[in-house]
């Protein structure tokens, strides 16, 4: 044997040895996730989410309770004032209630995470060997079934104060799929929010101050023409007005305009754009 494979340290000297990571052995060790396990992780993570729901009632009283008295409140109130009687003025009136319950709703998802943050549910995430998009989609996809409860119980309520869509169940299905379509996109928005936000009242507040302004500023609950100029200028450009506009073509025509186009892609580009920035900040955390 050589020298060099049979030297030994001298007694009392010092052995270096080279520094390690934590987070980088941690990364090391943990499996690469394939995005087929990330999605079944995701679907586990909104099973949980919906057993949470069930033992949680109350998370329903939004989703419940808010469609049908705003669709009366709205109808009754307003209906004789801008179309002459309610009849005339649910075909406006009810798809702009569907888009404004839907995105109403979708506001709770970063209010949630950001609970489920300050009381150390994501801390036991982080030690599993799980996508790391997981625990914030998870939720999400389980948000869905709220926002089809929400817009279902709008239609309801309209055919029974006396709406007939034009568009049949079709039109309709295809309405409420679009306004759950864009609700989930939009809750990436709030999703971010509850990752950069002190705590879920700061959450709150800022949904509160994006969401409103978008939701009322817009043509869901009058005609655009019936506005001034400045005014109907940014309700046009509104992408709230895009979704009201083809929740009213699909359900009051049955028709896919090009409004219907445009609400894809908006949400597609908040997609893109807000769950890229969600995980990023969600890791930061971690």
């Amino acid at each position: 044997m050589s020298a060099a494979a049979t030297e030994v340290p001298a007694r009392g000297s010092r052995v270096r040895t080279p520094a390690v990571d934590p987070a980088s052995a941690v990364a090391r060790a943990r499996p690469h996730i394939s995005p087929v396990e990330a999605i079944s992780q995701t679907f586990s993570m909104a099973w949980r989410a919906l057993k949470k729901m069930r033992r949680n009632p109350e998370q329903f009283f939004d989703v419940t309770l808010q469609p049908l008295l705003f669709t009366a409140m709205f109808a009754y109130i307003f209906g004789g004032a801008i179309s002459g009687n309610v009849k005339s003025y649910l075909p406006l009136l009810i798809p702009g209630i569907v888009a404004q319950t839907v995105l109403t709703t979708c506001m709770a998802t970063g209010v949630q995470l950001r609970e489920d943050m300050e009381k150390g549910v994501f801390d036991r995430f982080k030690a599993l060997p799980i996508a790391r998009i997981a625990p914030l989609a998870g939720p999400m996809v389980a948000d869905l079934v709220r926002y089809l409860i929400a817009a279902t119980l709008t239609f309801v309520m309209g055919v029974i104060i006396g709406y007939r869509p034009g568009g049949g169940p079709l039109g309709v299905l295809g309405a409420i799929a679009l306004a759950i379509f864009t609700g989930w996109a939009l809750a990436w928005i709030f999703t971010w929010i509850g990752t950069i936000a002190r705590n879920a009242r700061s959450v709150q507040g800022i949904s509160m101050l994006i969401l409103f302004p978008l939701t009322f500023l817009s043509n869901a609950f009058v005609p655009i023409h019936t506005l001034p100029s400045a005014l109907a200028d940014f309700v046009r450009v509104n992408p709230v007005s895009h979704l009201v506009s083809a929740a009213r073509d699909l359900a009051n025509l049955g028709v896919i305009s090009g409004e219907v186009g445009w609400t894809l892609l908006a949400g597609l580009v908040v997609i893109a754009i807000f769950a890229p920035l969600s995980v990023y900040s969600y890791r930061r955390h971690l």
